[in-house]
């Protein structure tokens, strides 16, 4: 059994890499990077500046480009750098709390799409009420629910993994994240295993219920609508949200899958999960952004044709 201090060295599973494609793919990255963070910055620098924006949708809709920030921070370039400078190590609980902010960061993903889909529920359904529902507190309190909801499952998550001992210093990743860090343990991982699916379905069930009340009973007020224009700005608004969740689910399936199954490549299982980190930072600024028309008149200074 190993001692898990702060000195303990881990060794992470990098990607085969021909020496020619290195500094291309590390280019290629930090443009993903780069692109990234400029767009999801310039949404959450809309929300703050603007006072047109200062509303209960975009209070909600600010921790998803935070959240996604943090995503694709905390694991994009640590394994740039790594595949830059041809290491890969780092220390043991450095490679937790990395392990801890990348899953933070998926169940971010669930409850905030959740809190948004929520918004537009009562936005859609009652329009005449929406202001008396959606008061500053019930903001507050939405958001303290999706954050507090998400810590309260991930640290309980890796506190169960806190007490198994550490044989171990080989991490089969390039990033860490919990069931690679089970992996390295040498202890009864049963329960461990058990309690994160059933987290992680619990975690589904809220996400997933919520989302289909609200779009089943918005569906239902579009039908009986006989306002074109609310109609399709209703549905418009949903549909971009329905993609970004089916993504997400899509991705995190074959994620979890790859876990599961032996004969899975390992560059391939490693590509696949990082994808989690990469495609909803990418997708999310632009379709919340530029597919929103309050937030293109306030980028762009006009009043564009397109309606969200």
């Amino acid at each position: 059994m190993l001692n898990a201090s702060i000195h303990l060295e881990v060794s992470l599973d990098p990607f085969f890499i021909p020496d020619g494609a290195r500094y291309p793919i590390c280019l290629f990255g930090l443009v993903i990077y780069l692109f990234c963070i400029s767009c999801n910055m310039t949404l959450l620098g809309l929300i703050i500046a603007k006072k047109s924006l200062h509303k209960p949708m975009y209070f909600i809709l600010f921790s998803l480009p935070f959240n996604d920030l943090v995503g694709i921070t905390v694991m994009l370039p640590k394994v740039l750098s790594d595949i830059l400078t041809d290491t890969s190590s780092t220390y043991y609980p450095l490679c937790v709390l990395q392990g801890f902010l990348l899953h933070m960061y998926g169940g971010g993903i669930l409850f905030i799409l959740a809190a948004m889909a929520f918004d537009r529920y009562v936005a859609i359904c009652f329009p005449l009420r929406y202001n008396s529902v959606m008061t500053p507190g019930v903001v507050m309190a939405i958001i303290a629910i999706v954050w507090g909801l998400d810590l309260a499952f991930i640290l309980s998550l890796f506190s169960l993994q806190a007490g198994l001992p550490l044989c171990k210093t080989k991490l089969m990743n390039v990033f860490c994240d919990n069931p690679s860090l089970l992996k390295m343990t040498c202890g009864n991982t049963f329960i461990n295993n058990i309690v994160g699916l059933v987290y992680l379905a619990l975690m589904q069930f809220i996400s997933i219920s919520i989302q289909v009340f609200s779009y089943v009973k918005i569906l239902i007020a579009c039908l009986v609508t006989r306002q074109n224009e609310a109609r399709s700005k209703a549905i418009n608004t949903c549909v971009a949200q329905l993609v970004i969740f089916f993504i997400f689910e899509i991705i995190a399936t074959f994620t979890i899958l790859s876990h599961r199954f032996q004969n899975v490549h390992p560059d391939l299982q490693k590509i696949i999960g990082m994808l989690i980190f990469l495609v909803p930072p990418i997708l999310n600024p632009i379709v919340y952004g530029l597919n929103t028309n309050e937030v293109r008149r306030n980028l762009f200074g006009r009043h564009p044709k397109l309606s969200a």
